[in-house]
């Protein structure tokens, strides 16, 4: 194989942070065995609840707390790079942040805050979660390629992954929880393959699996073709992504050249 091996990893994270490291280091162990260089976990991998509580708040941590020492050794045993998403305690003491986190075995690499919260479909998500800054973006390089953070929600704002494009990112990395509903998983599908597609870029996404989450944990390529992928169970799906890929799809379609639209954030 040539490139670099990306697995996305699907699996229902719970309130019980060992058990969710358990199954991290089991996973990981797969994929690496597979030849996995980076493994991509869903959001809220640390800790989830279904519906959301005051114990949010009590279960979060630092970046650099427990659940982030634990993926550290977790690479460091799998020679891969970990993400993952973390809950993380805010200066505040009130609202907590949904972060994501990109670690090997020397420390963190990149972290994330999700910028779009869930406010849709019923949900209020910003009733427990502040969003994050608007800064560079976040992104790591292994192998001669750049790899990008993104959180669930913010797929559905084409101009997220457009800045991640700019920043050079070959790939974007999506920690998600994609609520089960009406078209959602049809959403999902479509999101994925178009940020893809309009960035010529590879886009990985793990999910948690039904109920909760739609599953379909995937990896998409600079043309919008899914080249690996997970159906509703708990399991990881491995490709190999590599940048001259990226380059020469921009080569035959080089939209990001010829777009006359920039992207600037709004106050």
């Amino acid at each position: 194989m040539t490139g670099i091996g990306v697995a996305v990893a699907q699996f229902a994270p719970t309130s019980d942070r060992e058990a969710n490291l358990q199954t991290i280091e089991e996973l990981t162990a797969r994929a690496a065995a597979r030849g996995a260089r980076v493994v991509l976990f869903p959001e809220y991998s640390s800790y989830f609840v279904q519906p959301f509580d005051e114990g949010l708040a009590a279960h979060a941590e630092d970046v650099g707390g427990r659940f982030t020492q634990g993926l550290c050794r977790i690479a460091a045993a799998n020679d891969a790079v970990v993400v993952a998403g973390l809950l993380e305690r805010s200066p505040d003491g009130g609202r907590v942040r949904n972060a994501v986190v990109a670690v090997d075995g020397d420390g963190v690499r990149a972290t994330y805050r999700k910028l779009h919260l869930y406010d849709a479909f019923g949900q209020r998500e910003s009733d427990w979660v502040e969003p994050g800054e608007i800064g560079a973006p976040e992104t790591f390089e292994l192998a001669g390629i750049r790899f990008a953070l993104m959180t669930c929600y913010d797929l559905r704002f084409p101009e997220v992954a457009r800045t991640l494009a700019d920043a050079g990112a070959h790939v974007v990395l999506v920690a998600a929880e994609w609520v089960r509903g009406p078209l959602k998983e049809h959403h999902w599908r479509t999101l994925l393959h178009a940020r893809a597609i309009e960035n010529t870029l590879y886009v990985a996404a793990a999910d948690h699996p039904p109920p909760v989450g739609v599953g379909a944990s995937m990896i998409v390529d600079p043309q919008g073709i899914e080249i690996a992928g997970v159906g509703i169970d708990r399991d990881i799906a491995v490709a190999w992504l590599d940048a001259e890929s990226v380059a020469r799809v921009r080569l035959v379609n080089p939209a990001l050249e010829l777009r006359r639209f920039g992207v600037h954030p709004r106050a």
